[in-house]
């Protein structure tokens, strides 16, 4: 395998038909694709090609076994159309950790960051300036072997493909505590990025719907006493100037957003405590009146501020802060990924 990537154009673009003004969040596509096969136990040549469907047998493994595992990423466009990248070294770690845990092959970090910023040269086009646009990017491997019998596969496709993204705002966010359903449990595959652990929630979550939440905050699978994660998102609670999160496990999603908001705490003189947190604490914080905030934190919303929770017939409303730590914490962010404020941490990289 060499770092020489086989580049095919797409014969016209699909910019020009896309109102960038009205998207719907990941339902249109660039005009081409990052691909990769794995054959013969090794990753064969990279290839650019056009976005376009694939042709996979009916007995490809991922159809039968879930052999899939995906990352969520964005690029960002500054005020001068420089193209940014927010620690994609993280997101490479991150699904090859996630498919080691699923028997497939990882993927070299060179051939990917190159993939990735050919890719991103070829359709810089489609990221779009302005403070809250974005490129929404979703790299992914599958088990392409066709083969129904009960085995890690033989063969995989690594692709990455992208999709144009605007400010994501999803207004109060109201969650259940979960106290049935979980969302991973003890030697699981929770801190991978599996497809499966998303098709998972959604059952749940469509019941929390019903009863007027937006979300799930997950509890653990032995107690459903300690509170894990929030929807797809990592969780942060503040009591009274403490700010507290769950520590990972292999339960729990090490979230790049969440590590980069634990940093900026820490250097803003937060105080941070990474400890198991239980629901009775939480109810018991709520009122008391020492409760500040809950907020999930995700590469999507970046912070998702969560105004009431429910648990056992019981509702908690949130007070909203003014000053939040959320939106201290989402601004900071988001100034660094825009170029819009100083890099101390050398999270940002230029494409």
């Amino acid at each position: 395998m060499t770092n020489t990537i086989e580049i095919t154009k797409a014969n016209s673009s699909k910019i020009q038909d896309v109102d960038f003004e009205n998207l719907s969040f990941g339902k249109v596509f660039t005009d081409h694709m990052f691909e990769c096969e794995f054959k013969n136990g090794a990753w064969q040549e990279p290839k650019i090609v056009p976005y376009g469907p694939l042709t996979m047998e009916p007995s490809a493994r991922v159809l039968h076994y879930g052999q899939a595992v995906f990352e969520g990423m964005k690029a960002y466009k500054d005020d001068n159309n420089q193209v940014w990248l927010f620690r994609p070294e993280e997101n490479l770690r991150r699904i090859n950790k996630s498919a080691k845990r699923l028997a497939m092959p990882e993927f070299p970090e060179d051939v990917f960051m190159d993939g990735l910023k050919t890719l991103l040269k070829l359709d810089e086009a489609w990221v779009k300036p302005g403070f809250g646009n974005s490129l929404y990017i979703r790299p992914f491997v599958i088990a392409t072997e066709p083969a129904i019998a009960a085995s890690p596969a033989l063969e995989y496709k690594f692709l990455i493909i992208c999709s144009p993204a605007q400010s994501y705002y999803s207004g109060d966010v109201r969650v259940m505590v979960a106290e049935k359903f979980s969302r991973s449990a003890n030697g699981g595959v929770g801190y991978a990025k599996a497809a499966g652990n998303y098709a998972a929630q959604f059952y749940p979550t469509a019941l929390a719907n019903e009863e007027g939440y937006q979300q799930i905050i997950w509890t653990d699978a032995d107690t459903h006493q300690y509170l894990e994660e929030a929807g797809t998102m990592n969780v942060f609670f503040r009591i009274n100037d403490t700010l507290i999160t769950a520590p990972t496990s292999d339960r729990i999603l090490d979230g790049i957003t969440r590590k980069s908001i634990i940093q900026i705490a820490e250097d803003s003189g937060i105080k941070v405590e990474v400890r198991p947190i239980t629901i009775t604490e939480l109810k018991e914080a709520s009122k008391n009146g020492s409760l500040k905030e809950i907020f999930g934190s995700g590469t999507a919303a970046v912070v998702s501020p969560i105004c009431a929770f429910a648990h056992k017939d019981e509702v908690f409303d949130i007070p909203k802060q003014d000053p939040s730590f959320a939106s201290q914490f989402k601004e900071k962010l988001l100034n660094i990924q825009y170029n819009k404020a100083e890099d101390p941490y050398g999270w940002r990289q230029s494409i």
